[in-house]
């Protein structure tokens, strides 16, 4: 119990409220760590689970069965899949890259959802700021360690309008619909221009975004935190690789 509410809350609330989000946060985690464990799973795959965390990250975001989920910057898909498997085949799944991603990660799409093998996942082919989803369609927007692409040019183009980005976001989500923001933070003074070379991003300058978007910030976790790293490093630097200090929030429409 003390860690499911670690994973839901930061900040005072009500009793009730953090009683009523530790329940759902516990039901997600079920959910979760059946899809973890379902031997269909791509092999391959579970030597990520420690260090990417995706029992604790979804389960602080509420994932229930039957939800449609927009899966902004899916790359390779490790979550697509888990996500795939949590929803059931009473939901959906709409696994989103930029078209320029697809020298990074194009053939481990495919292979990922060859066959059918995942048939209730669509693939959307679109920058950020074009999302192909319908208004008030779904139920979580999960952007995990990519919004600071907003600010990197792959190939020379450009990945999509950051205000834009952020007001599909909010269209399409349903109305009590969350969005999940989880990426590598930056300092404090930092511009957002390191976004395109650091490949961090203070979260600060994300909640101006989401905020101005008309959404408001549910909750936070401090699952991802790493007070020794120096935030000034590039996340590929081998003395941080794959152990940068991440935020995690979760607002809501």
């Amino acid at each position: 119990m003390k860690i499911l509410k670690k994973l839901i809350i930061t900040g005072a609330v009500s009793s009730f409220l953090l009683a009523s989000a530790v329940a759902q946060a516990a039901s997600s985690a079920e959910i979760v760590h059946d899809a973890l464990n379902d031997s269909a799973r791509q092999s391959g795959d579970a030597a990520d689970d420690a260090r990417r965390m995706p029992l604790e990250v979804l389960a602080f975001a509420g994932i229930e069965e039957g939800m449609t989920i927009l899966e902004l910057e899916a790359g390779a898909g490790y979550y697509t899949e888990i996500l795939s498997r949590a929803v059931g085949s009473n939901g959906s799944v709409i696994m989103q890259n930029p078209p320029s991603f697809d020298s990074f990660s194009g053939e481990a799409v495919q292979a990922r959802l060859a066959n059918n093998r995942l048939s209730n996942v669509t693939f959307s082919r679109v920058n950020f700021d074009q999302i192909e989803a319908a208004n008030n369609s779904v139920d979580i927007v999960t952007w995990i360690l990519g919004p600071h692409e907003l600010w990197f040019e792959a190939g020379g183009q450009n990945l999509g309008d950051p205000e834009d980005t952020f007001a599909h976001i909010a269209r399409v989500l349903k109305p009590g619909g969350v969005f999940l923001a989880v990426d590598h933070n930056a300092d404090p003074g930092s511009g957002k221009e390191i976004g395109g070379t650091l490949h961090r991003i203070y979260e600060g300058h994300i909640a101006d975004l989401a905020e101005g978007a008309g959404l408001s910030l549910l909750r936070s976790s401090d699952i991802h935190a790493n007070e020794n790293d120096p935030l000034d490093i590039g996340v590929f630097d081998p003395s941080i690789q794959g152990r940068t200090d991440k935020f995690v929030l979760l607002y809501q429409k």
